[in-house]
């Protein structure tokens, strides 16, 4: 064989292995772990059963989410008190008119009651939208390499935020309004908890040609000044001073925010100002959450919570933090959050909390199957037992559920 073309083979070859080991870099996603998602995908491609029996699962919402959108602030029928469409818009969910006032006003509270009038904005419900399409469009696309995927989820972010005439500010000064009361509150930033998800979906996407570097840095822009309203305004300011469920659920904006404009510290910094702090405020030694367990809705609130502490534990790893295994000075952990709320799962202890609707278990068991593998000494087996028919594909593909 010539010198020549077996140098070219050779070379050849190396491009070729260099291509393919670049092609399987995993997703820089953080909430969902990257390597883990690779090797899903290996599994599926060795045709694994299960794995592609998620898959099916995971397509089936994804084919739905091509059919849905696109989402604007705009499209909002009300005018927030800016008189600017593009600036986000809610009310608060647990608030009524006083029937004691002929005119209603101002709203009185319900805790666990939502007000059908809230539906009457749809700034929230097309944020949720957003964010769970993204999220399972860009999962579709980096498990399928479909670029129909992947084109429908970067139209849906042009449209939030970029395209001028529908996009958002990044701001929001109008969320969780109360009639009467106030135009805009701090405990509104409980809107956009669920951050992680539209991130993910953005990171997911990245790679594909649907989204360009230039689109992509300017969706960062946007998060940049997003995150310096939560840092600086006083509605912002508002809800990081929360010592619940709410303040929990601010640092995980914030972090995860910090991390997709590439502000590392940032995060590492918030971690362990706040959350550490949180950790602290928020629990009792025994894992108890006497925040949430003073709500109507205990059961769920403890758990939404507990999801939120998750969740920053997920992300802490992204800047090579360990909360899973941190017990604060007065000895408070994650771990005995958790271990708490178990025997209330598998039916050895029952809830005498207050719960005015039907108590579930189906986000506790979400959780379990993280808690599963941070604490391998825990013993679920009861909690088999009593849930033994729950199952969640798509856990098979992520490893967390929304």
């Amino acid at each position: 064989m010539p010198v020549f073309y077996a140098g070219a083979l050779l070379m050849l070859g190396m491009i070729i292995c260099l291509y393919s080991k670049a092609a399987q870099l995993p997703p820089q996603t953080y909430l969902l772990k990257g390597p883990q998602l690779l090797d899903a995908k290996e599994k599926i491609a060795k045709k694994d059963p299960a794995m592609q029996q998620a898959l099916v699962a995971l397509l089936k919402i994804a084919d739905k989410a091509l059919e849905n959108g696109p989402y604007s602030v705009v499209y909002k029928t009300k005018v927030p008190p800016s008189g600017n469409k593009h600036d986000y818009m809610s009310v608060g969910p647990y608030w009524w008119p006083d029937s004691t006032k002929a005119n209603g006003l101002p709203y009185i509270r319900k805790d666990g009651q939502v007000n059908p009038e809230r539906y009457a904005i749809k700034d929230d419900e097309y944020q949720n939208a957003i964010s769970r399409d993204v999220y399972y469009l860009g999962l579709a696309w980096f498990y399928t390499g479909k670029e129909q995927y992947a084109k429908h989820a970067a139209g849906l972010l042009r449209t939030w935020f970029l395209d001028t005439a529908t996009s958002m500010h990044p701001h929001l000064n109008y969320s969780q309004a109360i009639p009467g009361i106030t135009d805009g509150r701090g405990i509104g930033l409980i809107d956009t908890h669920n951050v992680t998800m539209l991130l993910d979906g953005i990171q997911l996407l990245k790679d594909s040609k649907a989204l360009s570097a230039a689109e992509y840095k300017r969706i960062q822009d946007w998060y940049r000044a997003f995150l310096q309203w939560m840092r600086t305004s006083p509605i912002g300011q508002d809800e990081a001073d929360e010592l619940n469920n709410h303040g929990t659920w601010y640092d995980v904006q914030q972090v995860a925010i910090a991390l997709f404009t590439e502000q590392p510290a940032l995060a590492k910094q918030l971690l362990e100002e706040q959350t550490k702090k949180r950790i602290e405020v928020q629990l009792e030694a025994d894992g108890r959450q006497p925040k949430e367990l003073a709500r109507t809705l205990s059961w769920n609130y403890s758990l939404f919570n507990l999801r939120a502490f998750f969740e920053l534990a997920l992300l802490a790893e992204n800047v090579q933090m360990d909360l899973w295994h941190y017990e604060t000075p007065g000895g408070k952990s994650l771990q005995k959050a958790y271990r708490w709320l178990l025997p209330f799962a598998t039916g050895a202890s029952q809830w005498t909390y207050q719960q005015i609707k039907p108590k579930h278990d189906e986000e506790f068991l979400e959780l379990s199957e993280v808690a599963a593998r941070k604490y391998p000494d825990l013993d679920l087996s009861a909690l088999k037992v009593q849930h033994k028919d729950y199952q969640n594909d798509l856990l098979l593909l992520t490893q967390w559920a929304y």
